[in-house]
């Protein structure tokens, strides 16, 4: 990959989108993670208004803290980049108490787990109608097009996406030309959306090297057959993230009425 010329190109499309939109720039939900940083960074590159959101809900320290590094070496690069933090445990904490909290507890957990993504995403657009900025997505094409690990209408609903061409490894080859902060580099990807610093990978089961092989894998035909041992364990994992999630993936179904009945 032409890193440079990559960058060079997502930054000329974040400002080309935003200008003919009539926007002021962009707002985007810094995590501490590398496709958030990433994100980020390229937004501020565009020399347009750029408001970063640090939106904790009892959040793993290690997260915060890279966010918040991340964070001041952006505004120490950038002047068009602002911040704000809303912490929105009680927030959280406050919808818990006005719902059935019944099932199992993995079911609870997950269901939990992805309100969060929802609240924050509520509150991005929030800022974004105050400021006339843009949302900008931060997930990368293995989440987003290969297993789907994204929240449906939480991290997955943005105005446009700058990085979801990218494999994740691409993404890591970005950010080291961005200089992005070495222990943002070095972390486990995690989603954040448990209040623990549990990795991406202990929740998929797979690396993302493995998941970018085993996505080649499938757009070249291959079936579970194929292979053997590790591989046909992580090519099952991804046949069925892939299967299960496909509904984040397509547009939403619409019944369309035949032409006799209307």
């Amino acid at each position: 990959m032409q890193t440079e010329k990559v960058a060079k190109h997502i930054v000329n499309w974040l400002k080309d989108y935003a200008t003919k939109a009539g926007v002021n720039g962009f707002v985007v939900g810094v995590s501490g993670g590398i496709d958030s940083a990433v994100t980020s960074t390229l937004c501020a590159k565009t020399g347009m208004n750029v408001l970063v959101v640090e939106m904790p809900i009892h959040q793993a320290e290690s997260h915060v803290s890279r966010a918040q590094e991340h964070i001041e070496q952006l505004k120490k690069r950038f002047d068009n980049v602002s911040d704000t933090r809303t912490d929105l445990t009680p927030v959280f904490d406050e919808f818990k108490t006005e719902v059935f909290l019944d099932g199992d507890q993995a079911t609870v957990d997950m269901a939990l787990a992805n309100t969060r993504a929802r609240l924050r995403m509520t509150t991005l657009y929030y800022y974004a109608g105050l400021y006339k900025l843009l949302v900008a997505g931060t997930g990368n094409k293995v989440e987003d097009f290969g297993v789907g690990f994204y929240t449906k209408y939480g991290d997955g609903g943005v105005d446009l996406s700058p990085i979801a061409d990218l494999m994740k490894s691409e993404v890591y080859k970005l950010g080291e030309a961005l200089e992005v902060p070495e222990s943002i580099m070095n972390a486990a990807p995690s989603d954040g959306l448990f209040g623990d610093a549990r990795s991406d990978e202990d929740q998929i089961g797979a690396s993302y090297p493995e998941l970018e092989w085993a996505m080649k894998m499938d757009d070249q035909g291959k079936t579970e057959s194929d292979f053997e041992g590790r591989e046909q364990i992580v090519f099952k994992i991804f046949k069925r993230f892939n299967t299960s999630n496909k509904h984040k993936m397509i547009p939403i179904p619409v019944c369309k009425i035949p032409n006799n009945l209307i």
